[in-house]
C-alpha cells in the first residue's frame, strides 16, 4: 500500500462546510486526490494514481473547537443569490447538467452563453424541464450539481 500524505486542514474544512450546511456528504477534488465526507459514515480518500482507497474514522474528520481559533482569517464569503444575474429554480425536482448520462454539460464555469440557451434540466415528475439562460452573458458560478435534489427558489447558476 502506498504512502499518502494528506494535508489534515483539508479535512477540517471540509467538516465544517458539512457541519455548517447541515450535509449529508460533500466531495472535494484536487487534481488526482479525491476526499468524499459523509456525515455519520465512514469517510474514504481516493488516489486515482493508486486507487486505494483510505477509511478514516468520523472522529479523525470532526472540526475540534479550538482549530476554528487557530485559523486565519478566511475569506469573505460571497452570497450568490442576491446577484442580479442569479438563475433561480422555477419547481422542486431533481438536477440534471448534460442532456442525457455520458453527455457533456450545457455549460461550464467560465463560459459565455446566450439568453435562451439551456443551462440545465430539471425533472419533475418525470418530465424534463430546461431550464434557459434568462440573458447573455459569463456564467461565474454553478451552484447545484448533477442528480442534487433542488427546491423551488433555490439558487442554480449565476450569469453575468
Amino acid at each position: 500500500m502506498a504512502s499518502l500524505k494528506i494535508d489534515e486542514t483539508v479535512f477540517d474544512k471540509l467538516a465544517e462546510v458539512l457541519k455548517k450546511h447541515n450535509l449529508s456528504e460533500i466531495e472535494y477534488k484536487n487534481g488526482d486526490v479525491k476526499i468524499r465526507l459523509l456525515a455519520g459514515g465512514i469517510k474514504t480518500q481516493t488516489v486515482k494514481v493508486d486507487d486505494v482507497p483510505i477509511a478514516v474514522p468520523q472522529e479523525e474528520l470532526q472540526t475540534p473547537e479550538e482549530s476554528a481559533e487557530q485559523t486565519p482569517a478566511q475569506e469573505e464569503v460571497v452570497d450568490f443569490s442576491k446577484h442580479p444575474g442569479a438563475v433561480k429554480s422555477p419547481m422542486v425536482g431533481t438536477c440534471y447538467l448534460a442532456p442525457e448520462p455520458g453527455a457533456g454539460n450545457f455549460v461550464a464555469l467560465g463560459d459565455s452563453v446566450q439568453e435562451g440557451q439551456p443551462l440545465l434540466i430539471i425533472e419533475a415528475m418525470k418530465v424534463m424541464n430546461l431550464i434557459k439562460a434568462p440573458k447573455a452573458g459569463k456564467v461565474i458560478h454553478i451552484a447545484v450539481s448533477n442528480s442534487d435534489p433542488i427546491e423551488f427558489g433555490q439558487l442554480l447558476v449565476v450569469i453575468e
